[in-house]
């Protein structure tokens, strides 16, 4: 699976599916139709696309439509979530974070409550597992497949070219109005921290 075959999957579940377990649904039974190396290699362009985003602009976007405190775990499960916009919202993302006001995902957010965002929460954990969870089922084995599909990953990814010590860029403080204003203008006007907290 190539990275064009990979996003076609992508906005194919965008289309078919709503909500973020329905798309999972969708996602898993077509990653079964494939074989156990393009499950493997959906894994591979994943791990890639997410990779990309893997800086402090994107982290302090993240951290801005959270409410000025995002998580690692947060940032991983907000950098799946951007996948799931599509091949374009994630791309203008990556080169402008503040592009991210764009999407009509993070639009239904504002204004609203965050304990009120329910399946529009900006967070897809689970879509790092769909791949995983397909592999063992292909392989009847569902149940322990964790490190077999894993070492099939790695196998298949670029030696390590993946692992840094960091994201990218220079990490400042969200939470700095004047700086937020500055890099981050239109997520800051629709998510000003006050209201947030």
């Amino acid at each position: 699976m190539d990275i064009d075959s990979f996003w076609e999957l992508i906005e194919e579940c965008r289309r078919q599916a709503r909500g973020p377990d329905e798309r999972l649904a969708w996602l898993r039974g077509e990653l079964l139709r494939r074989s156990l190396a393009e499950v493997v290699q959906f894994q591979v362009r994943l791990d890639e696309v997410t990779h990309e985003a893997f800086t402090w602009d994107l982290w302090a976007a993240a951290d801005r439509v959270l409410g000025g405190w995002c998580s690692d775990d947060g940032f991983c499960y907000f950098g799946l979530w951007m996948v799931g916009l599509g091949r374009e919202a994630f791309s203008r993302a990556v080169v402008d974070p503040d592009a991210l006001a764009d999407a009509l995902e993070v639009q239904r957010l504002v204004g609203r409550p965050r304990e009120m965002w329910n399946d529009d929460w900006p967070g897809w954990e689970s879509l790092d597992y769909v791949a995983m969870e397909a592999y063992g089922i292909l392989t009847s084995d569902d149940d322990d497949c964790g490190d077999e599909f894993y070492e099939a990953v790695e196998a298949a990814e670029q030696h390590g070219e993946l692992a840094r010590p960091g994201p990218l860029g220079d990490r400042w403080d969200v939470r700095r109005e004047d700086e937020a204003a500055r890099k981050l203008p239109r997520l800051s006007a629709m998510f000003p921290l006050r209201s947030l907290t």
